[in-house]
Formats: structure tokens, C-alpha cells, sequence
């Protein structure tokens, strides 16, 4: 019986491992066939087509960068900057630029340091656009700078001049002297760039020589409060000081921005100019050393919930103007103060983001279409484009009111009052306080500013604007018409 039992046991595991044997075999043979078929685990698994499944994973997930950064880096330049910068103040000193600035240095100049100026360098990236030695850059690396070295990636280095720079795209133009011809970068169009595409940085962060980083576009078109044009590409490639001024391509090797701006306090958040803002600058910029612009004439304004409500307008997109600068290309044409442009030139003015851009871009002297909406109805005017100042400081430019905060408190502007402030006696109400949360406050008066009109009334005292609220009582929201240091805009008065 024990010898029987003994057989059994032995044949059970016999057959056990011959089973085992016959399945490690059949696996092993499917996988020589799945070799030769490219098996793909998540297609079958979830039914998707091989495919497009493949196309998809290639352009989305590059194997390797190596051949980019390669043909690429020798376009990159490192920058060398020197500037005189004044000593910084010393600890425990008073600040002289204070409110008792003046203070301290009529009682206490003879105790104070001698602040003189200093040479300090600095370092940024470019990259160069033309065989002959133009290199772009930021204007931000090359501001006040008295010396420019260029770097190049095989270690050769030359003197740079700036010859152009704008401060509003903060763009730069440098020149060297190249002993033969030099690499370009090839430019491609920022316009077609899609978000998560993959992107590929090149610099010179901190100074340690080209250094290749990668991620994806996160968005664009951001605002990021650095100047009037403000239209940046996001991307989570890292972007570190000394990179400014370099380019970001595209995975077919073409420069689809200029890396400028990163926040500090995040991870992954870098900016970048787009190709295509920069791109009819460069020759103003070669040719004349700076950038003129399109000028319209005009101060304008996002249009928020609260105005659309007090304004009664029917929809919130486009440009609110707030002020049409007299004898200006738009006032010569008849625009007027609370006209909404919802267009220009046939393109659509979603919002007050959008249109200095197009009228910067507008050659002077151009005749261009602005579309608006008056009392409801679309109308078409044409515009004969002027040049932009270049000390031109107003809202049309920045494409969005200031922030402001609230509070009212009115008082008739008198005779001494207009003088000070170069007013006329019939120029409205004057904002002389603020009361905490107040509608006026969550609106965003200032003291300062002045109330021309109350929901498009003219006023010109205390009294006229407590009886023009008073008569719109049953109104959820009022709008004012606000004068506020140079320019105009218009505010919504909410319950």
C-alpha cells in the first residue's frame, strides 16, 4: 500500500511538471510570434486600432532629443553683460527714496555712505537669426549694458553691439563681427504650435555652459502683466535664470519662441514670446534700432459682469472704450466714448487683450476697419492708422484698466481744486474718500477720482450725481464715467 502511495505522489508531480513543461512551452511560443506581429499590450487590451495608437505615442513621446540639441545647440549663444549699478543700500540705514528720504539726508548726510556706482555683470542666453551675426535676445539682458560679449558653443568669443531693442516685447537685437558663416536658427510659426506639444528649450542657466531641457506647451496666450503685448506660450520645460533671451524649438527644429519669464514660486511654469510676435519686428529693429507702431487714439477697457449689467449691453465681448484721445485717428473718425470695437480689420476683438496688438501691427498711415457696437447696432467706420508716441502710456496700449479699489465720498470740485489738478470747474464730482465696504468700494473708486458722467449723464456736482443714482434706485448696477489721472474709464456701481 505505502509503495502504491508512493507511485501516485510521484506520478501526480510527473504530471504536474509535464503540464507545467507543456505551458512554459506554449507561452514561450507565443511570444516568438508576438515578436514578429508588434504586439501592443494597451491596443488589444482596450480595442483601440495598433495603429494610431503607434502614430499617436511617436510624435507624443520623442525617443530621444540627442539629434536636436546636436543640430541645434551651435545656434545657441551665451551673453556676457557689464553694467554700472549704484551700491545697494547699506543694512540698517534709512532708506533715502522714502517718505523721509529727504529726512535723513539733510540732517544725517554727512553719517551716510557714499553710494557710488559699481560695475556688476550679468548673463542671458541668445540665439542667432542670420549667417552674417545677428543674434536675438531679451531686452531685459542687455538693459544698461556698457560691455556685450557673445559666447559661442564652440568657445569662440566675440564683442556684440545692441543695435535694437523694445522694451515693450522686451526683444533685442545684437551684432557681431562673425569670421565666416554662422549656424541659424530656422524660424517656425508660433501660431500653429498646439498645447502638449513637446518643446525643447536651449540656454545657459546659471552660467554653466548650453543646457538642453524639454517639456510640453501648457498654454497660450498667457498674460502675465510684463507689458502691453503680452501674449506668451507657457511651457513646463525648465527655464532658469540665464536662459532668457534663448530659444524654445519645436520637435522639427524650428524656433517657436523666446524664453523670457518664469515664476519663481513655481515648478514647470516658464514663458516664452511667440515666433510670430517677434517676427515683423526683427527688421525695424536691424533697420532703425527700435519698433513703431499703429496708434489708434483710444483708452479701452475689459468689459466685466458688472458693467455689461449697468451698461445694458447684451453681450460682453470686445473693447470697451473708456476714452478717445482728442484729434487722434479715432476721434477724427467718430468713435466715441462707450462705443464697444468688437473688430478690426476683420478680425474679431474678443476682448480689450486683443486689440492693441492688431493696431500695433497696422502700418502708419494704413486705412483700417474698426467694427463696434453702438446702442446695439453694428456699425463700420474706417480709421486712417497714426504712429504710436513713444512715451504713449494709455490703456490702449495695455489693452485693461488699472486696479483700483473703492469707496465714495463727493465733493464739488472748487476754483483752487481744478488748478492744482489742471481741471475745468465743469469737469464732474470729485471722489473725496472711501468708506469701507461700500458698493463704491467693491467697485473700485479712488480718492482722486473724478465722476464725469451716471449712467452716460453728464455731472457736474454733488447734487446731480446723488440725483442721477437716486433715479436709477431700481437699477441693480450704475455706471460712472471716471476720470482718473490722465485717462478715462468706466466703473460699474453694484448693490
Amino acid at each position: 500500500m505505502l509503495h502504491q502511495f508512493k507511485q501516485h505522489i510521484i506520478g501526480r508531480r510527473f504530471g504536474a511538471r509535464a503540464i507545467m513543461g507543456v505551458a512554459l512551452s506554449s507561452l514561450f511560443a507565443g511570444l516568438l510570434m508576438a515578436s514578429s506581429v508588434q504586439w501592443t499590450p494597451m491596443s488589444v487590451a482596450q480595442g483601440f486600432d495598433q495603429k494610431a495608437t503607434r502614430a499617436v505615442g511617436t510624435s507624443a513621446v520623442p525617443n530621444s532629443f540627442a539629434d536636436l540639441a546636436e543640430r541645434l545647440g551651435p545656434t545657441v549663444v551665451n551673453v556676457q553683460v557689464t553694467k554700472m549699478a549704484p551700491v545697494g543700500d547699506v543694512q540698517g540705514m534709512p532708506d533715502l527714496d522714502g517718505p523721509a528720504g529727504e529726512f535723513f539726508q539733510r540732517f544725517f548726510r554727512d553719517r551716510m555712505p557714499q553710494r557710488e556706482p559699481h560695475r556688476t555683470q550679468g548673463s542671458g542666453s541668445g540665439v542667432i537669426i542670420s549667417q552674417d551675426g545677428y543674434i536675438l535676445t531679451n531686452n531685459h539682458v542687455v538693459d544698461g549694458a556698457q560691455e556685450v560679449t557673445v559666447t559661442m558653443a564652440d568657445k569662440q568669443v566675440y564683442k556684440a553691439r545692441v543695435i535694437g531693442r523694445d522694451d515693450k516685447t522686451d526683444l533685442a537685437m545684437l551684432k557681431i563681427a562673425a569670421t565666416g558663416a554662422l549656424p541659424v536658427a530656422p524660424l517656425g510659426s508660433s501660431t500653429d504650435l498646439k498645447v502638449g506639444e513637446w518643446v525643447v528649450a536651449i540656454g545657459n542657466p546659471f552660467g554653466l555652459g548650453h543646457t538642453v531641457t524639454a517639456g510640453i506647451v501648457s498654454a497660450k496666450g498667457r498674460v502675465i502683466g510684463a507689458g502691453p503685448y503680452d501674449d506668451f506660450i507657457q511651457t513646463d520645460a525648465p527655464i532658469n535664470p540665464g536662459n532668457s533671451g534663448g530659444p524654445l524649438f519645436n520637435m522639427n527644429g524650428e524656433m517657436v519662441g523666446i524664453n523670457t519669464a518664469i515664476i519663481a514660486s513655481g515648478q514647470g511654469i516658464g514663458f516664452a514670446i511667440p515666433a510670430d510676435l517677434a517676427k515683423p519686428l526683427i527688421p525695424q529693429l536691424v533697420s532703425t534700432g527700435g519698433v513703431t507702431r499703429g496708434y489708434l487714439g483710444v483708452s479701452i477697457q475689459s468689459i466685466t459682469p458688472e458693467l455689461a449689467k449697468a451698461m445694458k449691453l447684451d453681450e460682453r465681448q470686445g473693447a470697451l472704450v473708456s476714452e478717445v484721445v482728442p484729434s487722434g485717428p479715432a476721434a477724427k473718425t467718430g468713435i466715441r466714448q462707450g462705443d464697444v470695437i468688437v473688430g478690426f480689420n476683420d478680425e474679431p476683438v474678443k476682448d480689450a487683450h486683443d486689440l492693441p496688438a492688431l493696431v500695433a501691427k497696422t502700418p502708419v498711415g494704413e486705412h483700417a476697419t474698426v467694427t463696434l457696437r453702438r446702442d446695439g447696432k453694428i456699425q463700420k467706420v474706417s480709421v486712417t492708422i497714426g504712429k504710436l508716441p513713444s512715451e504713449q502710456a494709455t490703456s490702449e496700449e495695455s489693452g485693461q484698466a488699472a486696479p483700483s479699489q473703492w469707496g465714495l465720498q463727493l465733493q464739488d470740485i472748487t476754483p483752487q481744486m481744478a488748478r492744482q489738478r489742471g481741471l475745468t470747474e465743469a469737469s464732474g464730482v470729485m471722489v473725496a474718500g472711501v468708506q469701507p465696504g461700500s458698493p463704491a468700494e467693491r467697485a473700485g473708486l479712488q480718492r482722486g477720482d473724478v465722476i464725469r458722467e451716471v449712467n452716460r449723464q453728464a455731472v457736474q456736482s454733488v447734487q446731480e450725481v446723488r440725483d442721477a443714482i437716486a433715479k436709477a434706485d431700481n437699477q441693480d448696477a450704475v455706471a460712472l464715467l471716471v476720470k482718473r489721472n490722465q485717462g478715462s474709464l468706466f466703473v460699474a456701481m453694484a448693490k
